[in-house]
């Protein structure tokens, strides 16, 4: 069943069914099972809430990525197809001046997002921009590629 069709296409619902998908191929193997990492970079994407925007000439990426200061944040291009954002924010020392914390609600821990970017996106042309926690990805398209123009071909007299 394709729950892509449901609007239930999250990271994490991927995650989850490729375990299940694992598990149940080959149950006899703990070798399949995802590694702590997978998990957590699956939370992390399923955390970190993004926007994109298609203009004419480029795609935006706004990703929240709260607390984070600009040096804190990755922006990479792997594959030459692929967009990955990432960063990390650190939980504070808790015992500071003898304080301790009665209630912690603010988001500590990884951020990520990947995206697939399409076949007219300028891999070469992105530029990334931090303001007030919230990061601003542009990747230009390339050109569009000229008509072909139609060959004349001379006609002889034979």
């Amino acid at each position: 069943m394709d729950f892509r069709l449901m609007g239930l296409d999250t990271p994490i619902l991927h995650a989850l069914l490729d375990a299940a998908n694992t598990a149940s191929a080959d149950d006899k193997s703990a070798a399949n099972v995802p590694s702590r990492t997978y998990v957590r970079d699956a939370k992390a994407m399923a955390a970190t809430p993004a926007d994109v925007k298609e203009y004419p000439n480029s795609y935006v990426f706004i990703v929240d990525m709260p607390g984070l200061k600009s040096g804190d944040i990755k922006v990479q291009v792997e594959d030459d197809n692929m967009l990955l954002v990432s960063g990390e924010r650190k939980r504070e020392e808790e015992e500071k001046d003898g304080a301790k914390y009665v209630r912690m609600e603010r988001r500590v821990g990884k951020f990520m997002r990947k995206f697939v970017l399409p076949e007219n996106a300028n891999t070469d042309e992105v530029s990334a921009v931090c303001q007030d926690g919230v990061l601003t990805v542009t990747v230009q398209k390339l050109p569009p590629p000229e008509p072909k123009k139609p060959k004349t071909v001379e006609v002889k007299i034979g």
